[in-house]
Parts: structure tokens; sequence; C-alpha cells
């Protein structure tokens, strides 16, 4: 379970940190991660760095649709960017974490800068691509469509969201009902990082079913369709205005 730019929301800039160690050449470690939910998992850093081949299906047909202006946010290390660029895309790769917009930028991406989704204002975009879970950012659930109708104000007329996203209910599915949290959405998880010395402090992050993604989406104006669903209760949805 890794959530898209989990470092760059906290301090300090643990994925940007780890990727430039890996693309400079230095000694390098696997990013720890600890969840409210799934306790310890790691995230090899080479799989920031991966070939179009070697992501998964849904994150490959996500960028076989995306067209014309692309903003990809919360970028990482570019590798969705580059491979969009390669193919004519005209793409801006933003993400709040230094070390990952300066990765991108000795990898070659041509439109990157640091930047947080929530306060780009003035541009509007064909394809926005919010992949690794991108809706995440927003925390909570509550807080879903505060986020849609932030990415409505950067989307053209007849432009697209496209967003993957797990449902966690496989957690509980060998749990009885009475498991579920009580208290909140159950896709409402805490995460912590941790690389070499470094280590974050616990920050919200959101992995929203697809029915409530529809939902939120529909209340903010947006059409939704699922466009593919992936073993592990993942699935590929895209959003545009109604």
């Amino acid at each position: 379970m890794n959530p898209r730019n989990e470092a760059s929301l906290s301090k300090p800039d643990i994925l940007g940190t780890a990727m430039l160690d890996f693309i400079n050449g230095r000694p390098y470690e696997n990013i720890e991660t600890r969840t409210s939910v799934a306790g310890l998992d790691v995230l090899p850093v080479p799989y920031l760095f991966r070939a179009f081949d070697e992501m998964p299906e849904l994150e490959r047909k996500a960028l076989r649709m995306a067209n014309g202006s692309v903003l990809d946010i919360g970028c990482g290390s570019g590798s969705h960017a580059l491979w969009l660029q390669e193919k004519g895309l005209e793409v801006k790769a933003i993400d709040i974490s230094p070390g990952a917009i300066e990765t991108c930028r000795i990898r070659s991406v041509k439109n990157t800068e640091v930047q947080d989704i929530w306060k780009l204002e003035g541009e509007t975009f064909d394809t926005l691509l919010m992949l690794m879970n991108g809706m995440g950012i927003c925390g909570k659930l509550e807080k879903l469509p505060d986020l849609l109708k932030k990415l409505k104000s950067l989307l053209k007329p007849e432009g697209q969201i496209l967003a993957d996203s797990s449902d966690l209910i496989y957690m509980f599915e060998d749990e009885d009902s009475e498991s579920l949290p009580s208290d909140h959405y159950y896709g409402e998880v805490q995460f912590e990082t941790r690389y070499k010395d470094l280590r974050s402090d616990p920050f919200p992050w959101l992995y929203v079913d697809y029915h409530n993604l529809a939902l939120h989406a529909n209340h903010a104006g947006f059409s939704c369709e699922l466009i593919g669903q992936g073993e592990h209760y993942d699935y590929l949805a895209r959003l545009t205005i109604q």
C-alpha cells in the first residue's frame, strides 16, 4: 500500500531524498511505510523509476487514454510524464516534493515545477492525471468534494480526470462487519514513512471505493466511468464534466 506522493505531504522530503540518492548513484535503502490498517511495508526505490512495460496494467491504460495538454499531479520521479512526453503530448508535471522535481529535471522532464495542486490557478488542461491513488491527497472522505471542485477548476470543458484508487474493504473481507471502523470511513488511513534516518510525522490518506467516488463525482457535476479493475480491489476511473 503506497500512497501517491506520500513524502510530499510530510516533512522531511522522504521520497525526494530517496529518489535523488538513487538517480545520483548514492547508496539507498527501501522506503518503509507504516499504516493504521496494514502495519509495516516497504517501497523499493527503483519501483519509482519503472518503465512503461513495468507499470501495472491500469497505469498503462490511463497513460494510453491521456490526451491533449496533461497535468501530472504528484508526478514523483516523472515516469508517467516522460512516457507521455515521448508520445508527443504537452505535459506539466507538478509535485510539492523539491526532491521529486529535481529528479524530474535530471530525467529531462521538460515542464515541471514544485507546486501544490490546491494553490495552482490560472491554467486548464485536457487531462488531469492522478495515478498511484492520487485522490488520496484529500486525506478524508469529507474533503473529497473540495478536491473535486478544485480539479474541476483546472479542467477544460471537454477534459477528463484519470484517477486510480483501491477499495480497502479487502482488508476486512475475512472479518465480520463489526470489524469495520465505526468512527470513520474505512478507507481513511494514517501513514508514516521512513528512509534511512529520516522519519515523517503521521499524515492522513484516503483510499476511496468506486461507489463513493462516483457518488461524490456526480454531486460535483461530473460523470464517472469505471474504466477497469485490477486483481486487488484497485480500479481506474474517468471523470468528465456533465
